[in-house]
């Protein structure tokens, strides 16, 4: 019997799967906070990291109860491959690993940047990234190896309605243009990870309360709308997290949102 206590929690912005980022990753640099449990000394435990620039995070998926054997993975064609072979949450012990940038150690608080952590995640344990033996660029790594070769990037570009909306939305707190760049311009393709459908000749992609509607020809991605998520109905019905939000938006852009 193995017995596992949390060190700590991170708090970030990211309340939901659909909100973090797929890895680390550089282009969506939040600086968020890791606040470790008083009463163990953890004070001593914290010395030394001055100077140390990057640090490992372990974790535990606290979200994900059941584990499965095959998992169905955001890259490449709609096929599942063997848990092992990926960083699914969904692992026999659900423990993960991300290699954060660490900022600042103030006594119990570390302030760290480029996560991919939900918020509230029970943090573990913490090391120390040694880029002299973890650091192996030239290492093969098998069929991720071979879907990043196959996905060509694909350029974004927006209709005057869609950057009408989005900057709307932004003044409204809501920023979805960051979760449609860095999706959209990897692969934009139906898969239900990335909560991407086919509707007619357009694709929708959904992002919280809200959709995104494109076009894709050949490398282009031309982002048509913003929808509402919800239905007159629905709406009128709902309690919605981001309600001032979409009453301001279906008052500005009514037309656009009917029925």
């Amino acid at each position: 019997m193995l017995t596992l206590n949390p060190i700590g929690y991170i708090f970030t912005p990211f309340k939901a799967k659909a909100d973090a980022p797929r890895q680390p990753n550089s282009e969506v640099a939040t600086e968020v906070v890791i606040e470790l449990l008083p009463g163990n000394n953890f004070e001593q435990a914290l010395e030394d990291l001055e100077g140390i620039e990057k640090i490992w995070l372990i974790y535990w998926f606290h979200r994900n109860p059941n584990w499965k054997p095959k998992v169905l993975v955001p890259r490449g064609q709609r096929r599942k491959r063997g848990v092992f072979a990926t960083r699914s949450p969904h692992r026999p012990n659900p423990i993960g690993l991300s290699l954060v940038d660490l900022i600042s150690v103030e006594g119990l608080t570390l302030r760290v940047r480029n996560v991919d952590l939900l918020d509230s995640t029970p943090i573990l344990d913490i090391k120390p990234y040694l880029p002299a033996v973890e650091a192996h660029p030239s290492s093969k790594a098998g069929w991720i190896d071979e879907v990043e070769a196959a996905n060509e990037q694909h350029q974004i570009c927006y209709s005057e309605l869609a950057m009408q909306q989005l900057e709307f939305l932004e003044s409204q707190g809501i920023d979805l243009r960051e979760r449609i760049e860095r999706v959209l311009k990897h692969d934009p393709t139906p898969h239900p990870y990335k909560r991407i459908v086919k509707t007619n000749d357009a694709f929708v992609m959904a992002v919280r309360g809200w959709r995104v509607k494109f076009y894709v020809q050949a490398s282009t991605v031309s982002v048509d709308e913003i929808l509402s998520g919800y239905s007159h109905k629905a709406f009128e019905n709902a309690n919605l997290s981001d309600d001032t939000a979409q009453r301001a938006f279906r008052l500005k852009f009514f037309k656009q949102q009917a029925g």
